[in-house]
């Protein structure tokens, strides 16, 4: 696609100071609201979230829809409207839950927003409430420009818009998304339906070996949760006997985290390639060989290439089906010998393992004599999903990000995590991964979701709110 004029060089700075402003005020008022997943017995911080994000809406005259399928459990959905020549819509989504979030470790009060050191502080500040002020922002910043053209935003085309934008701001995504994403997929999906959709978890930048990459996604993993049920033989504490379910259990996790075989899918083949590609020579050659079938040279290229370990993590997470056993109960008393266990294990798929697939492999890694002893079930799961990379809109985001930092070079790549873009896939629409953020060297961005001292870049939130809008004004205009 030929590189065009960036649309958002035609708002004035003081404008763009002024949105960003907006943006982290926002921003704040999310954080503030300690919508939590799972919520307690009483709790409503989703609906309460819902509700400040259609009043942010409302200011700048876009009118908004609350879904609650269960109390307290709410999801925001808006439409503005392009003239209609353009094709499908464009999707923003994002989410309003955020995990728990215990202060005691953190340096700023979870829920409490701060501003300090060039970040805002606070549990969701990334993970996503950060894409949310965004998304807004852009919604907000067109809606201006169709009322200073005499135009209402809440009836009337957004001046230069061929395509409407919908936004969807949903309930329980950190825990599945079927009160929030799930139920509006089932009984409201034209509030979904779209020819693309851009949703977290891509477009920030990463930098390794002196060269600035943006890993945009197109694909992400599945997930099977199992619960293993282990049996052994109740006794006294004062007599250790080998059939404790305690201690088979603990064989059970320890065969567990065997790493796995790797197999590369395409989505990431092209992530290396492109980045062996850009970097070329040795390290360029090590990259390549991090994608090998062989575990053992993967493992040897990474280390060669001093990749930095939070990176590594997710590298090795990329190159196979992983297993992660989480929760482990066994035992009522310090003296009674166990006489059951139970281990809850989280497993991520890559695109082309079913979950048939991966029961055979965990079955395959408790081995016998254990699995006399165990019993596998699966309760939760969701398969991976694709987008192509070889759409107007996956052009239009890796163009945008080069318009806006011409030393960067952005890269397809496969998610580790899941995100409601399991719920878009059952109406077809293709989702990317693309919450734009230009990242300080040596930010440890990605050990910020779900943890202590999450918080997220006043810069990189300068950054990001502009890309986005372009892209948003290059797709739909």
């Amino acid at each position: 696609m030929a590189t065009i004029a960036r649309p958002s060089d035609a708002t004035d700075s003081r404008t763009w100071d002024g949105a960003h402003a907006d943006l982290i005020e926002h921003l704040r008022t999310l954080i503030r609201i300690p919508s939590v997943n799972p919520p307690p017995a009483d709790g409503d911080g989703e609906l309460l979230a819902a509700q400040a994000v259609a009043a942010m809406l409302a200011d700048a005259g876009i009118p908004s829809e609350i879904v609650e399928p269960t109390p307290g459990r709410g999801s925001v959905a808006a439409r503005v409207r392009g003239d209609g020549t353009g094709g499908g819509p464009l999707l923003l989504l994002s989410h309003l839950d955020v995990v728990p979030a215990p202060p005691e470790r953190w340096t700023h009060d979870p829920f409490g927003a701060d501003v300090s050191d060039g970040y805002v502080w606070g549990r969701g500040a990334v993970d996503m409430k950060g894409m949310v002020a965004m998304e807004v922002g852009v919604l907000r910043r067109l809606a201006a420009e169709a009322l200073a053209a005499g135009r209402d935003p809440a009836d009337d085309p957004i001046p230069g818009l061929t395509r409407d934008i919908l936004f969807v701001c949903s309930a329980d995504e950190e825990a599945g998304g079927q009160a929030g994403a799930g139920w509006i997929v089932e009984h409201r999906p034209e509030l979904l339906q779209a020819s693309g959709a851009l949703n977290e978890c891509g477009g920030v930048s990463v930098d390794f070996a002196s060269h600035r990459f943006y890993p945009i996604g197109v694909a992400e993993k599945g997930y099977v949760a199992y619960r293993i049920v282990v049996h052994g033989t109740w006794g006294h504490g004062s007599m250790p006997r080998a059939d404790n379910a305690a201690v088979r259990a603990a064989a059970i996790v320890t065969r567990l985290t065997e790493p796995g075989p790797t197999r590369l899918v395409p989505a990431m083949a092209r992530f290396f390639a492109a980045v062996a590609d850009e970097i070329g020579g040795a390290t360029g050659d090590l990259v390549r060989r991090i994608a090998s079938p062989d575990g053992d040279e993967s493992e040897a290229a990474i280390a060669a290439a001093c990749i930095d370990e939070m990176y590594g993590r997710a590298v090795r997470a990329l190159l196979r089906d992983t297993a992660s056993p989480n929760v482990i109960k066994a035992g009522v008393k310090y003296n009674v010998i166990p006489g059951v266990a139970e281990i809850e294990v989280d497993c991520r798929t890559l695109p082309g393992t079913d979950e048939a697939a991966m029961t055979a492999e965990l079955r395959r890694r408790i081995g016998e004599p254990l699995l006399a002893h165990c019993e596998i079930e699966p309760f939760l799961s969701a398969p991976a999903v694709e987008a192509p990379h070889d759409t107007d809109l996956y052009r239009i985001l890796e163009a945008t990000l080069r318009d806006h930092d011409r030393s960067g070079v952005p890269v397809p790549v496969l998610a580790p995590f899941a995100t409601d873009a399991k719920h878009l896939a059952r109406l077809g629409v293709p989702t990317y991964g693309f919450s734009p953020l230009r990242l300080e060297t040596g930010e440890r961005f990605l050990e910020r979701f779900h943890g202590v001292d999450e918080r997220v870049g006043l810069d990189a939130l300068r950054f990001g709110l502009p890309v986005l809008y372009d892209v948003v004004r290059r797709y739909c205009g």
